[in-house]
């Protein structure tokens, strides 16, 4: 895509002239990453399985982690929509976390004050921002819920047409909606036939990971493992 050409480049740019990143999604890093090498520089991810990572040189980058105080139960999916609404650069916030009934969100200290004065509603629920330390995530780990399914095919409609239990027909109308990402990707390809590790994201119906084959059943179908990603 020419914007994620654009994108690529500009961190690029950033990265050579000894700047830093900001957060990137893992196909966008990958892309800066392969048209790197040869150069030194590292990536700091805020806690293991961080989706979003940045890439730096020399300067550490500046990061504050905040506390989202509600008195109301919180999605996560709630507070990214908010998050968008405020019309900030989507990589100017990492991931957001909710971890034993708190909610957080990393973001670059250089929208902070933006962010705490902006930042007052998740949906229709009032909210209060608390500035926290990083060192609270350090043994945060994702939560999963472990998935086995029958499929004719890896291919990821599918897939996905037995997770949601629609119909074929109807799952294209899904893919031409923009409806299916693969690996952080809009993905229009039906027929993809789906790889270790995959990640794909189904508008309403979640997240998951493409774990692997476990078995090829007697009647020549596919017995698969996948992770899905729990939303709280």
């Amino acid at each position: 895509m020419k914007k994620d050409y654009y994108i690529v480049e500009k961190n690029v740019d950033k990265i050579i002239n000894l700047q830093h990143t900001n957060f990137l999604d893992p196909c966008i890093l990958n892309k800066v990453c392969d048209k790197l090498k040869g150069e030194n520089y590292k990536i700091y991810y805020p806690y293991n399985d961080s989706e979003k990572g940045i890439i730096y040189t020399n300067e550490f980058p500046k990061i504050k982690l905040l506390e989202i105080l509600s008195y109301d139960k919180l999605t996560h999916s709630q507070i990214m929509g908010s998050l968008y609404n405020l019309n900030i650069s989507t990589d100017m916030f990492g991931d957001i976390i909710i971890y034993n009934n708190h909610y957080y969100v990393i973001i670059m200290s250089s929208v902070h004050d933006i962010i705490n004065r902006e930042f007052t509603m998740v949906g229709k629920r009032k909210i209060k921002l608390k500035e926290s330390s990083l060192i609270t995530l350090e043994r945060y780990e994702k939560e999963y819920k472990r998935m086995e399914i029958i499929v004719s095919s890896l291919r990821i409609d599918t897939v996905i047409s037995r997770i949601t239990g629609i119909n074929r027909e109807n799952i294209k109308k899904k893919f031409a909606n923009d409806e299916i990402i693969l690996n952080y990707e809009i993905c229009h390809k039906t027929n993809y036939n789906l790889k270790t590790n995959d990640i794909f994201s189904i508008r309403k119906y979640g997240k998951y990971k493409f774990i692997g084959i476990i078995k090829n059943t007697k009647k020549g179908n596919y017995i698969i493992k996948m992770d899905k990603y729990i939303d709280n």
